[in-house]
């Protein structure tokens, strides 16, 4: 769930790549546009979970999507990285690293793992350790949103690795700082903790929220949904999937309005890490 997540706000901030425009109505905007599409970072989200899913190397899998969409925006040293089979790691610390790895931090259920495998998602191409850091950070965030971790304790562990004495960006900063002064930056450390101090401060709306940011909103975007979707989905109880379709519409259904919709049970497929179909047997 956290790939949707990620994918739709690739897609919702993607209209504005490298041209947001400056008195762009962030309130009442349209998240979803003729002018949006998907970019590099959903064709590397879903190589991550590729590569998790059938245990190939992450280079591999990362040059199998990516050369079957080459025009997807990747970075000039990414794309280079991607036509040649014997590239080496070119120690990067964009945030390409952190912006790809939402799967790891959904799939595994232990912190050990969660961070061999982002820091693997990470080494064949980001092999900065602020690459790898970008990578990792994300994909805790996600996993210890899954695991009932508070926003405090969230905020706790992203603070301990972007400290404000350090770093010039940090989740201790207010969010109308970042509004004013934050610009376009394409370092894992110049953005993870911007991103993540969104998902911690808001809960509602936070998509629209962060295109007040005077910044490349697609890279935010893209990041915050993985996050903040699991606190979400945390409170709910059911989830009608699919689209109505007026050619299959049934009245006696519960809760739906078309044969094609299913309703997923959030609690229980949280509990087992798989969609688990929702069953009015359950109502006691």
């Amino acid at each position: 769930m956290a790939i949707v997540g990620a994918i739709l706000g690739d897609i919702a901030g993607s209209q504005y790549e490298f041209q947001r425009p400056k008195n762009l109505n962030w309130k009442k905007c349209e998240l979803f546009t003729d002018n949006c599409y998907f970019t590099d970072d959903t064709v590397m989200t879903l190589a991550v979970k590729l590569a998790v899913k059938n245990n190939i190397p992450f280079a591999d899998s990362y040059r199998k999507l990516g050369r079957k969409y080459p025009n997807a925006g990747y970075g000039g040293m990414f794309d280079s990285w991607l036509r040649w089979d014997d590239k080496k790691p070119y120690n990067s610390f964009g945030n390409g690293s952190a912006m790809r790895c939402s799967y790891i931090g959904e799939h595994f259920n232990t912190e050990k793992d969660v961070i061999e495998w982002a820091t693997k998602s990470a080494d064949c191409t980001h092999n900065h350790s602020e690459g790898i850091k970008g990578a990792v950070v994300t994909s805790m965030c996600i996993y210890m949103a899954r695991a009932g971790a508070s926003k405090a304790e969230i905020f706790n562990y992203v603070k301990t690795q972007y400290p404000m004495d350090f770093y010039k960006y940090s989740v201790e900063y207010e969010l109308d700082e970042y509004r004013d002064t934050y610009r376009w930056d394409v370092t894992c450390q110049g953005s993870v903790p911007v991103y993540t101090g969104y998902t911690i401060y808001f809960t509602d709306d936070c998509n629209r929220k962060v295109l007040s940011a005077k910044t490349d909103n697609y890279q935010l975007d893209a990041v915050i949904p993985t996050v903040l979707r699991e606190k979400i989905l945390e409170q709910c109880d059911i989830v009608i999937d699919g689209r109505y379709v007026d050619s299959q519409r049934d009245i006696t259904l519960p809760y739906r309005g078309s044969k094609n919709q299913r309703l997923i049970d959030i609690k229980r497929s949280i509990q087992k890490g798989e969609v688990i179909l929702w069953n009015s047997q359950y109502i006691k």
